[in-house]
């Protein structure tokens, strides 16, 4: 590219940047408008690769979010009633106009998040099939009208809206996690009080516009940003109209909300912390292992709870295996996400950039070996090394500690007792990954494995028609699939009076 071709692009995408914050609100939205913070409060939003403020937005104060409670508490009755046929009408909808406005929502996710523009845009995809799925399944959420087994009566079960729920969203997917918990609230018929993250609020405000130019009513979705979460969440868990939370986010903060969430008996969803392996045994497709192990390692520059965060690798392939590894991973580009052909992003604030570095010396210092990065990148910005780590030893901190960022440590193994057992020496169960071309073997470890999810023989298994979530300290629940409709909706028995009861029975019929 000229430097007349580069300068033409800069200033293009200057020109988009300007254009989509310009569209993006930045205050509250309470009972269908956008409204200023009680108090007249804000906060910046920062761009992780320049660390330049890009955005002011109204901090929602305990008022607010109390306002924005008693709004979804008033729209609950009259959504409720709305037809499934409507619901799942506005989602379609909201589907389109995600389609049609992809490039400002992946703009956007970089410009806060820091995620490369073609992951962004990936990022769009699939979160915009939340809407997708959950319009279809919005019209099939069924239930029952059957016999009692002793014939006396007629057993009615519904499902119901489980009522107003909370809903706070991580900053890593700020798209995805919206969608994944707005879709089948809406599907339901659920009203919402919806708390993005500090760090990345701008994706979630545009998508909420979305839902209104969709078609939602007023109250149905209220979105309260804020500089202090607590703000946001003490008061509307202390509500007793509030009938559920979903959380996704770290697990320090989920047995928080859990506590909270006892005293008024809530539904709760946790999708929490990670500490994901990823196994490859000695017969594995190593073109693919190593593929899977830089999808599931460096999509979202490792900042996902369903990163592998542990790679551990047979000994008898793990130097093979290091050496193809090193050779992708050295071949990724650092830098601003909107810039072309860049495939690694900044980590999201400086204290991650420091973690990581912490992270790294803390396993050299136990004996392990920097084969690829290690470093913070100088500059402008929250950049740190793509780094592959080998001879690490099983107590260091990149091991037992979910890492979220882009370091790959490598353990190695010698059978299979020993793999699952390494795989299972954590407090965390979401995402695992397991490469063999033995497929009783890779599904006898899906048997014994200690995990929500796993891909075999892939690196990146999320979808919106499949169930998502963890077991032990990476929550309850499940988001995606039937499963996640299900977590918005309660189950209602009615016992109705048999419609024969009252019919003479005819002589000889004992059936009657």
């Amino acid at each position: 590219m000229s430097d007349m071709d580069t300068a033409a692009a800069t200033t293009d995408i200057a020109d988009r940047v300007e254009a989509v914050l310009a569209r993006t609100p930045t205050g509250l939205l309470i009972g269908g408008s956008w409204r200023d913070a009680s108090d007249g409060g804000t906060f910046d939003v920062e761009n992780p690769a320049t660390g330049e403020v890009i955005a002011t937005l109204a901090s929602a104060t305990r008022a607010d979010a109390q306002a924005a409670m008693d709004a979804a508490a008033q729209a609950q009755e009259r959504w409720a009633r709305t037809s499934s046929r409507a619901r799942s009408e506005i989602l379609s909808r909201a589907f389109a106009l995600v389609r049609e406005r992809a490039d400002d929502l992946a703009l956007l996710m970089t410009l806060e998040m820091g995620k490369p523009l073609a992951e962004a845009a990936g990022e769009v995809k699939y979160g915009g099939e939340f809407l997708r799925w959950f319009a279809e399944e919005a019209v099939r959420d069924n239930g029952r009208y059957v016999d009692a087994p002793e014939g006396h009566l007629r057993m009615l079960v519904t499902r119901k809206p489980v009522g107003p729920c909370l809903l706070i969203t991580p900053w890593n997917f700020p798209l995805a996690m919206a969608t994944r918990k707005i879709a089948p609230a809406v599907a339901a018929g659920c009203t919402m009080v919806l708390k993005p993250a500090r760090l990345t609020p701008l994706t979630a405000q545009y998508f909420a516009q979305i839902m209104i130019d969709a078609g939602l009513p007023p109250g149905v979705l209220n979105v309260v940003a804020s500089a202090s979460a607590a703000s946001v969440s003490e008061p509307i868990l202390a509500d007793p109209r509030l009938r559920k939370i979903s959380f996704t986010g770290s697990t320090p903060v989920g047995k928080d909300l859990m506590r909270s969430a006892t005293d008024n008996v809530l539904r709760t969803s946790m999708e929490l912390g990670g500490n994901g392996p990823l196994i490859v045994f000695e017969d594995a497709d190593l073109d693919k292992a190593v593929s899977g192990a830089m999808a599931a390692k460096m999509r979202n520059m490792g900042e996902a709870c369903t990163a592998a965060n542990r790679l551990l690798v047979h000994e008898d392939v793990a130097e093979e295996f290091v050496d193809r590894l090193a050779e992708r991973m050295r071949a990724l580009k650092i830098g601003n996400g909107l810039e072309e052909g860049i495939a690694v992003g900044p980590v999201i604030e400086a204290k991650a950039r420091d973690s990581m570095e912490a992270f790294v010396a803390d396993a050299v210092e136990r004996g392990a070996r920097v084969v690829v990065g290690g470093r913070r990148v100088d500059g402008p910005g929250y950049f740190f090394e793509p780094t592959l780590l080998t001879d690490v030893p099983r107590d260091a901190r990149a091991v037992t500690e979910e890492v979220f960022g882009p370091i790959a440590p490598v353990v190695t193994f010698r059978s299979e007792d020993e793999a699952v057992a390494l795989a299972n020496a954590t407090e965390y169960g979401l995402a695992s990954y397991v490469f063999t071309e033995n497929i009783s073997r890779g599904l006898r470890i899906g048997d014994r494995i200690e995990f929500g999810l796993l891909g075999l023989n892939v690196g990146v298994i999320s979808n919106a028609a499949a169930p998502f979530g963890g077991v032990k300290q990476s929550g309850m629940g499940r988001e995606g699939g039937a499963e996640g409709l299900a977590e918005y909706t309660t189950t209602q028995y009615i016992g109705v009076e048999d419609p024969w009861s009252d019919v003479p029975a005819a002589p000889g019929d004992d059936t009657v």
